[in-house]
């Protein structure tokens, strides 16, 4: 088991949740450390997808570790130096917007911002529906940035939903070893 410690942040895009779920098990088996973080949609909204109750529970299950999912929570997560790296998964064209423009007024936002002062990586896992329209200027914003890294990533239904990017959700280990070393995973664009 690998030693160093990983922070693993839920945003909403409530309909990725079984697939990023399937990524944080993955990461259990490779880290001994994996700290679960919900933003506060993820943690406090019922959807047709599942309780948000019910998201906590298998988040504390599959860890063992209890949920981040408020401010106060999170906040000591660079001056305490708690993490090496901050996986955000799924990381909505909300967020990665905010990460862009530097505005921590979320959970997930908060985190990233702590636990970047430290110099360490923040692994995106995307999953938006105007990647490629209003909110790929944000993308570009990141990915330029040090410290960002990016789950490889690509259109989700090129035909039904254009502007949509979705990350392979099964990349994220690999990802986060990359991020680790310093080093972008490529091919960073999927083919659909």
């Amino acid at each position: 088991m690998r030693k160093e410690r990983v922070g693993f942040a839920l945003c909403g895009s409530f309909c990725t949740h079984e697939k990023v779920l399937h990524a944080l098990e993955a990461l259990t088996q490779q880290y001994e450390t994996v700290i679960p973080i919900a933003s506060e949609n993820a943690a406090f909204t019922d959807t047709r997808f599942g309780t948000s109750a019910d998201l906590r529970r298998r988040l504390r299950e599959i860890t063992g570790h209890e949920v981040l999912c408020d401010l106060p929570s999170v906040e000591p997560i660079g001056p305490k130096g708690l993490l090496d790296v901050l996986v955000i998964a799924p990381a909505t064209g909300n967020t990665i917007a905010k990460l862009a423009a530097g505005i921590t007024d979320t959970v997930v936002t908060m985190a990233a911002k702590s636990h970047l002062r430290n110099g360490r990586p923040v692994v995106i896992a995307m999953a938006s529906n105007d990647g490629l329209s209003a909110g790929a200027r944000n993308i570009g914003e990141l990915l330029v940035r040090k410290h960002y890294y990016f789950v490889p990533f690509g259109q989700d239904s090129a035909i039904l939903k254009p502007n949509s990017l979705i990350a392979d959700f099964d990349k994220i280990p690999d990802t986060v070893d990359a991020a680790l070393r310093g080093e972008q995973l490529q091919p960073i664009l999927m083919k659909s």
